[in-house]
């Protein structure tokens, strides 16, 4: 544990706190400081000028990444028939109806992602406490109640990172691994930006993007220009 706190504390050493950094040089400074054994994820916090207490300031959406994760995603569909088949031969890891229902009930949940067509989810209403508290109910919003099941999977599976304002009215994701080259990152957080800026609510009033920061997995959170990421 010692260790861990030199390093995290070596880190912060090497960020300043109170500059803003534009999108290149954030990503840059994450990636020279804080090395780890293993591959951290770049993580972006965007804080929002919205309340979600009220429906109409709500945020939430999808956003499939240009390059992807760096992350393998097991994908669920609750499908029949035509669609169950496509399901799978889009690449799906498991496919079912009731008898998917009967195993997460048991307690295999196996997958990161479910997908539903819109006439299984009267079924799949009943794992509302189990699949909802982890964030994985299907939802039509995030596009994951669809009946095209071939472009839910494939997004699933490219790099598809689903956003929800918290109650502070901050966003928090994942938008790649450090190991990135700079410029895959740098596309990676604009896309999801953008993606959030166009999921702006009607009852948003003022600054709806108000900041925003990076961290990596184990390091310092590193606040970036706006500017730098909405040119």
């Amino acid at each position: 544990m010692a260790k861990v706190g030199k390093r995290i504390k070596a880190a912060r050493e090497g960020v300043d706190r109170n500059k803003l950094y534009s999108l290149d040089e954030a990503i840059s400074t994450l990636k020279s400081i804080g090395a780890t054994k293993f591959d951290q994820t770049l993580e972006i916090a965007i804080n929002l000028g919205v309340d979600p207490r009220h429906a109409d300031q709500m945020v939430r959406g999808a956003c499939v990444l240009p390059n992807g994760t760096g992350k393998t995603v097991r994908v669920a569909v609750f499908a029949r028939d035509a669609k169950a088949e496509e399901a799978t031969a889009a690449g799906a890891d498991v496919v079912g109806a009731e008898e998917l229902v009967q195993q997460i009930q048991g307690g295999t949940i196996n997958f990161d992602t479910v997908i539903a067509t819109p006439d299984m989810m009267p079924l799949v209403g009943r794992l509302g406490k189990i699949l909802g508290p982890r964030g994985m109910m299907p939802n039509p919003k995030v596009g994951t109640v669809t009946p095209d099941v071939t472009k839910a999977v494939t997004d699933a599976k490219g790099g598809s990172v689903q956003f929800r304002v918290e109650k502070a009215g901050i966003i928090h994701a994942g938008v790649g691994k450090v190991s990135f080259e700079n410029e895959k990152l740098a596309e990676n957080v604009k896309a999801l930006v953008d993606a959030v800026v166009k999921a702006k609510p009607t009852g948003a009033k003022g600054t709806y993007l108000k900041r925003v920061a990076l961290s990596s997995t184990m390091g310092p959170g590193v606040k970036v220009e706006l500017a730098s990421i909405t040119e």
